[in-house]
């Protein structure tokens, strides 16, 4: 529980201090407010590309493309009170998943700086009709950052959510 209280902390102040970060609003004029919007419209649409490769890999069980999205130095914590994922763990739970379908919704793209952004999404987990546990819901928080030109998954948290 220190582990998830801990991990809840560091996002949180990552947050703020990416928030705190952000130069005072001043008043752009209609060509550079317009290519601001553009820039973060391509980012969004970026991101929830790479979100929805992540699932799709992670549903059809294939571990590489999974890894490939993801930072060396990647860390997941999700709500099963297993604690910490690395990498290499994350991406040997793809080869062991049972997500049979899912569906993302509300997602949302909130740029730190140039190089970060925070994800949050809504998740249904869809399982197999035999499953014991049919469709699970989640409220998912990533933080992506840019790294040699590339967008890789950083960090992910998940709650629980009836």
């Amino acid at each position: 529980m220190g582990i998830l209280r801990g991990c809840a902390c560091l996002l949180l102040l990552l947050v703020c201090a990416g928030w705190a970060q952000q130069p005072a609003a001043t008043a752009t004029s209609g060509p550079a407010k317009a290519a601001d919007q553009a820039a973060e419209d391509k980012l969004k649409e970026l991101l929830a590309s790479n979100v929805k490769a992540e699932w799709e890999a992670f549903k059809n069980k294939d571990k590489k493309a999974f890894s490939d999205l993801l930072a060396d130095d990647y860390a997941a914590v999700e709500d099963d009170g297993q604690g910490m994922r690395t990498k290499a763990v994350a991406a040997a739970e793809a080869d062991q998943s049972v997500v049979k379908d899912y569906n993302l919704f509300a997602l949302k793209v909130i740029p730190l700086d140039t190089n970060t952004a925070l994800v949050t999404y809504e998740l249904t987990m869809v399982f197999p009709p035999q499953a014991a546990v049919r469709f699970k819901r989640v409220l998912a928080c990533e933080v992506w950052v840019q790294r040699n030109g590339q967008w890789k998954g950083r960090y992910y948290q998940e709650t629980h959510v009836r």
